[in-house]
């Protein structure tokens, strides 16, 4: 099963771009022998409407434009799912078990995204009731990735 992540906005060089590219590396690494065979980071530029609700059109397009066919979408949302590791895990083994081909996770920017790309959502999928920075929701994705991979593998980086 390949791992997607689709986001507005590009991590510009340095210690955020440095940290997504570790985690997305050793979430590969740790989920090649689960059946996870790829964790693919498509960035999307910003769009540069005045308008924000032109500006969410614009995006929102842009991302389902990227999304694989026949892929669960999983939407980053504030109002969302608030889900603990071991049950994200456990989400991508149920998955990965009904031989599904991909999962693309969707990160929207600064004006949030269109319904109708919202409404394609499996599940929508909360890092807490805060308002994140989509860069940092990205690094948090991609850990929380890399920690699913831990706990369906066994290994000791997760000790929750």
């Amino acid at each position: 099963m390949r791992l997607v992540v689709a986001a507005i906005g590009r991590l510009k060089q340095g210690p955020e771009r440095e940290l997504a590219a570790w985690y997305r590396k050793h979430a590969e690494a740790t989920g090649r022998s689960l059946g996870l065979r790829d964790v693919e980071v498509i960035e999307i530029r910003e769009s540069r409407a005045q308008d924000a609700e032109r500006r969410r059109i614009e995006e929102s397009i842009a991302l389902a434009n990227v999304i694989p066919d026949g892929a669960i979408v999983v939407v980053l949302d504030q109002r969302g799912q608030s889900l603990d590791s071991p049950a994200l895990a456990a989400l991508l083994r149920e998955w990965r078990a009904e031989d599904r081909a991909v999962v693309c996770f969707i990160i929207g920017g600064a004006d949030g995204l269109a319904p109708s790309l919202a409404q394609r959502a499996k599940l929508r999928l909360a890092f807490g009731a805060a308002t994140w920075p989509h860069q940092l929701v990205r690094i948090m994705l991609l850990e929380q990735l890399y920690r699913a991979g831990t706990i369906l593998a066994g290994h000791p980086y997760h000790r929750g």
